[in-house]
């Protein structure tokens, strides 16, 4: 299969072998699996020149016009048209495999059916290789070793291009690729997370856009703490009180400490108020607490609760797996009076009332108890989750194992080490 590079710069002659320029560019309109070749774009001597690719013939070692220069007509690049050398080689795209943004070193080309087509982006070293002449002897001197240089090409319908900014001009415009966001909504969030660090501030607020919003919760929860006080800044205030209404309350409040005071309002007033209420809570806390680090998403069950009726609760709130570790009873005030298992639940009689299964002897913290008190409770006891209460021992919230681990690293390091130990 040819590449970009093999056939860029070479010579255009007419039909009776006058060489009259060479070939600049290609240009493609980004639409299927493999966009066919549209446009050939000119060097002449009076300057550049776009012309249909139909109009040339391809040949060994140069490209043939059908007619002469002067009675080729002139063709126009629609809006939309990419330009292969100019507006894609040694931009970035996202390689969905390696969860990484990589560079297009080389295109490759196919002919099908009879027209040329771009079928894939070399982001390998050999596309580098390739474009100073250096392919060939690479390959001698690897096989000399006993290895084989390695090819690193993404199919084409893999990736799509970014538009550009709009008053960006037309040769420098910043035109990167990324993987249809659809595709990307696929990746796990730490993946996602790693892709948008790597992205400019225009791309990583189109995909943030563009993303379900649970999976834009999840990913934005997965960046780095400063990056997403950048994230949530640059978006629109709507959208991002959406992505934080589906945030975790305690890492929606770690985010908006983050913020200035006065975006930090604006987004609370727009979030949903069950959620802003929770979060705001959170906030009132000092952040070395208890309070600033609990998260005020677990299971309460009122203690008159049968097991069955604590059952159908569970059922038509579908819970996170996570916060069905411990459930806890309360009483009609809120307040805390036991925790049961939901295997305690389970093997039950229907008819048995909660209070009469859970265990009444909770180990719990004050909301104003220091962070480091609360780590080593959960250390020492191997404890999942440790609930929160108030002064008038009102359930307020739980502090998870996850919450621990962020207290033994900083919030950065501890979603790098996470993500780390995923994969």
């Amino acid at each position: 299969m040819p590449y970009l590079s093999e056939i860029q710069h070479r010579r255009v002659i007419e039909p009776n072998g006058n060489e009259v320029g060479k070939l600049a560019d290609i240009a493609v309109v980004p639409q299927g699996q493999f966009p066919a070749a549209q446009w050939a774009i000119l060097s002449t001597p009076s300057g550049e020149k776009v012309v249909r690719w139909g109009d040339l013939a391809q040949e060994i070692g140069h490209l043939r016009l059908r007619n002469r220069l002067e009675t080729t007509p002139d063709a126009q690049l629609p809006p939309e048209a990419l330009r292969l050398a100019r507006d894609l080689m040694d931009k970035q795209i996202v390689d969905t495999h390696g969860a990484k943004v990589v560079r297009v070193n080389d295109l490759q080309l196919s002919e099908v059916d009879g027209q040329l087509r771009m079928v894939g982006a070399d982001v390998g070293l050999r596309g580098l290789l390739r474009r100073v002449g250096a392919e060939t002897v690479a390959e001698r001197v690897a096989g000399l070793a006993g290895r084989r240089l390695p090819r690193g090409i993404i199919p084409w319908h893999l990736v799509e291009p970014l538009e550009a900014a709009h008053d960006a001009p037309a040769k420098t415009a910043a035109v990167r690729l990324t993987i249809p966001h659809a595709k990307l909504a696929l990746l796990h969030p730490a993946d996602i997370a790693d892709i948008v660090e790597e992205m400019t501030a225009d791309e990583r607020i189109a995909v943030f856009q563009q993303l379900d919003l649970e999976t834009a919760a999840e990913a934005l929860q997965e960046v780095e703490p400063e990056m997403q006080a950048a994230i949530v800044t640059d978006l629109p205030e709507e959208r991002a009180a959406d992505i934080l209404e589906e945030m975790d309350p305690d890492e929606a409040a770690d985010l908006l400490q983050d913020l200035s005071e006065e975006r930090r309002d604006e987004l609370v007033e727009l979030m949903d108020k069950e959620e802003a209420k929770d979060v705001e809570e959170l906030l009132t806390h000092p952040e070395d607490s208890a309070g600033g680090i609990m998260t005020t998403d677990f299971v309460a069950l009122p203690r008159e609760f049968t097991a069955a009726q604590a059952i159908d609760e569970l059922r038509a709130k579908k819970p996170d797996p996570q916060l069905t570790y411990y459930l806890y009873v309360v009483d009609a005030e809120g307040k805390l009076e036991g925790v049961l298992s939901l295997r305690d639940l389970v093997v039950a009689a229907p008819e048995t009332k909660v209070s009469d299964i859970m265990d009444p002897n909770v180990l719990k913290v004050d909301a104003e108890t220091p962070k480091e008190e609360v780590a080593a409770l959960i250390a020492k006891y191997d404890l999942l989750g440790l609930p929160v209460v108030d002064a008038r021992k009102k359930l307020l919230g739980t502090v998870t194992v996850d919450d621990v681990v962020e207290l033994m690293l900083p919030r950065g390091w501890k979603k790098r080490s996470l993500r780390s130990i995923a994969r």
